[in-house]
């Protein structure tokens, strides 16, 4: 069975909104290490209907092959009761009841399922304990505006199963929720 993880950019003051404006200085090589790390561990990827619009344009196009080979062969689940069509290859519409749905994809999956993004499907997922684990990647650097993670969220305790401090000063953080 699989459990879900996901990962966020995030900065110290807790934006995670476009990261491609301040993330890139902070990405080397170590960082790519943990990065890599979890996309060989994913069994199947899992987004909202935002991101899955984005990435199903992006992808299946990129020139960085070895990326696109991943993101466009893993099983993918997209959590959205307004998308009716998801044509990019191994898509599954998670709809309806979507509880049900995600504890469906888990039952079926082998490895994790990642998450990169989607503040609003992690929110969600958390509050239905449903999220395994959320893995931060805190940037020292005080973005200011932009969305957070957690924006208007009831209190919820998490564990901190892992913290290493990267050289560049970005702090990997790895906690676990209490699923359901």
């Amino acid at each position: 069975m699989g459990k879900i993880v996901s990962n966020f950019f995030t900065s110290l003051d807790g934006v995670v909104e476009a990261p491609d404006q301040w993330h890139f200085p902070y990405f080397d090589d170590e960082m790519g290490a943990v990065i890599g790390a979890g996309m060989q561990a994913a069994g199947a990827f899992l987004m909202g209907r935002t991101l899955y619009e984005e990435w199903s344009q992006y992808w299946p196009t990129s020139e960085d092959a070895e990326t696109a080979e991943f993101f466009n062969n893993i099983p993918k689940f997209v959590v959205s009761n307004t998308l009716e069509k998801a044509g990019w290859n191994n898509t599954t519409i998670i709809s309806g009841d979507i509880a049900v749905g995600v504890r469906e994809a888990k039952e079926q999956t082998e490895g994790d399922i990642q998450m990169s993004g989607s503040a609003t499907t992690v929110r969600w997922l958390l509050a239905n304990g449903l999220l395994d684990e959320l893995r931060l990647l805190v940037h020292p650097i005080l973005v200011g505006h932009g969305q957070r993670l957690f924006e208007d969220t009831t209190p919820r305790p998490l564990t901190l199963v892992k913290s290493e401090t990267l050289g560049s000063g970005v702090l990997n953080l790895a906690y676990t929720a209490q699923t359901a």
